[in-house]
């Protein structure tokens, strides 16, 4: 397709399902709705797939891709998986946590889908509709955000269509994403630490619970091991100010709790809703008449460090 044509809307059933899967087993990319937010799919075992994910995206071809699988034994097929692994797995998946683990020799992926890097990002997805597309392909598929690289995160199959356009052949349409927010990943070190390369909605206090706690000395990473780690990430375009209290006269103001804002992620304080609504508030400040963003205060608590951390990327 070409970036001034429309992608086909499926609907998120089975016919819509086996329409998606044939695009993708043809090489083609599908927009898939997740738990965290929309993905745009390709056959993560295609070359010429893969490389249409990058183009798609204008993805720096340096940032590797996630790799989605139905169950742990696709996962063995393609990661060397140890005790940790799968203790991690057992607890988290189906659900939303990204392993970075040793990439097997007989992987089959294509090659730009780990960036040349000797290990491979994998998610195994809870969303039925995610579930039923990687049963209904067979496949396992890479899976960024289905957005423009930098640009904020679809949590609606709208937020898809505006950012991509023709670039993708068709959209699940699957409604509004439950958690809102991108994958924990972690990546397993060898000799037994382990690293948060991204944090999210399962938390840091939740997995230290399972490896012990993470490697100070492992935690910093010398290039780039998973996608989320850009400095600069999840833009609305303009320039964003946090831990405002109040705006400015050209600012829109993001709320949260008892700070009202034009728009708030949470009037209650419920950091769960607010991880659910952050993209889509965000989409909303990018929207506005207004040349700036100013948001409220996060608490550091739960899912805060998460919501902090793309709010802080947005804002470089």
């Amino acid at each position: 397709m070409t970036a001034a044509s429309q992608p086909t809307i499926l609907t998120p059933d089975e016919p819509g399902i086996a329409r998606a899967a044939v695009i993708l087993r043809g090489g083609g990319l599908v927009a898939v709705p997740t738990e965290t937010v929309y993905g745009l799919a390709a056959r993560a075992d295609s070359d010429e797939a893969v490389a249409s994910i990058y183009e798609a995206k204008g993805r720096p071809s340096f940032n590797p891709l996630i790799v989605h699988i139905a169950d742990l034994a696709a996962a063995g097929r393609i990661a060397v998986l140890d005790e940790r692994a799968r203790l991690l797995a057992e607890r988290f998946w189906p659900g939303a946590l990204t392993m970075v683990l040793p990439l097997r020799g007989d992987a089959g992926l294509a090659a730009a889908v780990t960036a040349g890097l000797p290990s491979v990002a994998l998610r195994c997805p809870a969303h039925p509709v995610m579930r039923a597309l990687l049963e209904a392909c067979g496949l396992p598929l890479a899976a960024p955000s289905a957005n423009r690289s930098g640009a904020l995160s679809p949590t609606t199959a709208e937020h898809v269509r505006a950012s991509l356009g023709g670039r993708v052949d068709a959209i699940i349409g699957g409604g509004a994403c439950e958690l809102g927010l991108e994958s924990t990943i972690v990546a397993l070190r060898e000799g037994g630490g382990w690293s948060l390369l991204r944090p999210g909605p399962a938390s840091e206090t939740e997995i230290a619970a399972l490896l012990g706690p993470q490697d100070a000395g492992a935690s910093v990473a010398a290039s780039i091991e998973a996608p989320g780690q850009l400095a600069s990430h999840y833009s609305p375009g303009k320039p964003v100010r946090l831990d405002a209290e109040t705006a400015r006269a050209d600012e829109f103001h993001i709320g949260f709790g008892a700070t009202a804002g034009d728009a708030s992620l949470s009037p209650s304080g419920d950091l769960a809703e607010a991880a659910a609504r952050l993209y889509a508030v965000l989409h909303q400040a990018a929207a506005s008449p207004m040349p700036r963003v100013a948001v409220a205060p996060i608490p550091g608590e739960g899912l805060g460090p998460a919501i902090r951390d793309r709010l802080s990327r947005a804002a470089r």
